[in-house]
């Protein structure tokens, strides 16, 4: 009997229960909490913890065969021919260029074939086919196909060069349509090399289950590159794909805890013509080194219907470990549900988002860049506690955003409705460069915690800091820089002092905070002209008065808790309120 072991062993299993992946994310409506707009929000609900040990326990365990479930001595050989084959194999049949496999068994394959090798053995049958430098060409149709069997192997011998090819087009009726293609579970293993040419679609499918733990295996399709239906692991190996769809994707959308995607470790090249990873409801992601270019990368220009997405999920995406680079032409990361990164060194550039999530995106660890995007961070509820996060973006840097499309009241800063979203940082490191509003909510912006460094628009219709719910300050540092026009001040909620300067600039300029004896607090020099400074960390004191002081001379001499004059105030709606503990006055 094979195992039916759940992916990801090495996490112990200490969930008591846990909510299906698939019904991870719901939704839930409550009532607007501010403006004269009574119309109904949907705010984020998440059931389950946005992890890999969490989602994986609640999907259904991946089949996957291990070397040590058969044994290599145990081989009949096949040796094919040309236009035919030979065996003295019991259970296996030749007919002209077609080799079929009616046992279960082991069996190496050598030579080269112009036909198909077929496996139509019984539903509880393993049939592991060994491939050792054997050459499959199927000019009319799938080069390997399993019609029937429990689970089928296929073993790359060590040191041999493998190939398999199949028709140039399949007709819409055809039940397989891959240069390798089962309907069994299928697992790929070995130290050889395999080489598969998928002319007519896709590269290598798999109607259940798809695992890849070893081998060097290179994929070139005309559609999509590997493809689970149920599942799709990678635990090792080095995997190259070139696909006009998609490079990685699991497409089960009537089993909630199945269609997902899950890379353990190994090196993963992926260059697709639409998404790289495409999940019905999971991608997880806790090793292994992964590059992703999608639609041609971030520069590219695509059609008004392409969207072509580094890693796509319907549901959740969880990245914890390893390397993961990408370059897309929309969006880097996309889930329609949430995003939990626990880890890794993710570096993404975007047509579109960096990194966006409809409904929750929790960054608690890990180094995160976002070296180019429209909007860098985006989520109806965005929690950073950890890791080293860089994001530069065209537009807003960090956005929460996404309970309703229709606001109530005029202009950016705090002047519009509050939609209910939530942006909270408490810890990390946070540096953000953005042509529109730095850190951004349709709710509230909470600060408890890390190192936040924003550089934000030169244009007055944004600002480095915008709510339309309130900032909240009650630990932490925070320097932000931007234009005047929209800048917003910390609201009267919060705990930790804070200063706030009307102060213009240029690019280059050495900005210093220092208190009244000329002890510098903080220094930041700015990459590009700014109108605004507010500052925050635990060494501002109540009420005192501080310096703003650029390449040596001050700037300006503040009281702390007061406002920007001509700001947009601390508290919801911009209001003339103070901030802080001072609760100084807009003057």
């Amino acid at each position: 009997m094979r195992n039916r072991r759940l992916i990801l062993s090495a996490v112990p299993l200490t969930l008591a229960a846990v909510v299906l992946a698939g019904c991870a994310v719901d939704s839930a409506s409550t009532g607007s909490s501010s403006g004269s707009d009574s119309s109904t929000q949907t705010a984020a609900v998440v059931d389950s913890d946005l992890t890999a040990e969490a989602v994986l326990a609640a999907n259904e365990d991946s089949s996957v065969v291990r070397d040590d479930e058969w044994s290599e001595s145990d081989a009949q050989d096949i040796t094919l021919s040309g236009s035919t084959a030979t065996t003295s194999a019991d259970g296996v049949s030749v007919d002209g260029s077609t080799v079929t496999i009616t046992a279960a068994g082991v069996y190496r394959v050598t030579g080269t074939l112009a036909g198909q090798i077929v496996v139509d053995a019984p539903d509880d049958a393993l049939v592991v086919l060994i491939l050792d430098d054997a050459e499959v060409d199927n000019a009319s149709g799938a080069a390997i196909e399993v019609v029937a069997a429990d689970d089928v192997v296929i073993s790359l011998a060590e040191g041999s060069t493998n190939s398999v090819s199949d028709a140039a087009s399949y007709d819409d009726s055809a039940d397989a349509n891959a240069a390798i293609y089962s309907d069994a579970d299928l697992t790929i293993t070995g130290s050889g090399s395999l080489e598969v040419t998928g002319n007519g679609n896709d590269g290598i499918t798999s109607t259940d289950d798809l695992a890849i733990l070893s081998g060097t295996i290179t994929v070139d399709a005309a559609d999509d590159g590997l493809r689970g239906k149920d599942s799709l692991v990678i635990e090792g190996g080095t995997v190259s794909v070139t696909a006009a769809g998609d490079g990685l994707k699991s497409d089960q959308d009537e089993d909630t805890t199945r269609g997902y995607i899950v890379v353990e470790d190994g090196t993963v090249t992926i260059d697709a013509g639409d998404d790289g990873f495409a999940a019905a409801t999971d991608v997880v992601i806790t090793g292994g080194t992964i590059d992703v270019t999608a639609g041609s990368g971030a520069d590219a220009e695509v059609g008004t219907d392409e969207s072509p997405k580094g890693v796509s999920a319907g549901v959740v995406i969880v990245v914890e470990g390893g390397t993961l680079s990408v370059d897309a032409a929309d969006d880097a990361l996309h889930s329609d549900g949430s995003i939990g990164i626990g880890g890794s060194t993710i570096t993404v550039a975007a047509g579109d988002d960096g990194i966006h999530a409809e409904q929750a995106l929790e960054i608690r660890d890990g180094s995160v860049t976002v070296s180019q995007s429209e909007e860098g961070l985006e989520g109806v509820d965005i929690a950073i506690s950890g890791g080293d996060i860089s994001v530069t973006a065209a537009d807003d840097g960090v956005n929460a955003a996404g309970n309703s499309e229709s606001t109530d009241g005029g202009g950016g800063g705090g002047g519009m409705q509050d939609t209910g979203e939530t942006l909270v940082i408490s810890g990390g490191t946070l540096v953000v460069d953005a042509g529109g509003d730095g850190l951004d909510s349709n709710g509230s912006l909470t600060i408890s915690g890390g190192d936040i460094t924003v550089y934000g628009p030169t244009n007055d219709g944004n600002g480095a800091l915008d709510s339309n719910g309130g900032i909240t300050v009650t630990g932490g540092t925070l320097i932000a820089i931007g234009s005047s026009g929209m800048a917003e001040s910390p609201g009267e909620d919060s705990t930790q002092g804070w200063v706030a300067a009307t102060v213009s600039g240029s690019a280059g300029d050495e900005i210093q905070i220092t208190d009244s004896s000329g002890t510098v607090l903080a220094t930041i020099t700015s990459p590009k002209q700014y109108g605004s400074v507010v500052f925050s960390s635990a060494d501002v004191s109540d009420g005192a008065e501080y310096n703003v002081v650029v390449n040596g001379s001050t700037a300006s001499t503040v009281t702390e808790g007061t406002a920007i004059a001509g700001g947009m105030g601390g508290g919801q709606g911009g209001g003339d309120q103070g901030g802080g503990p001072g609760g100084g006055q807009q003057p």
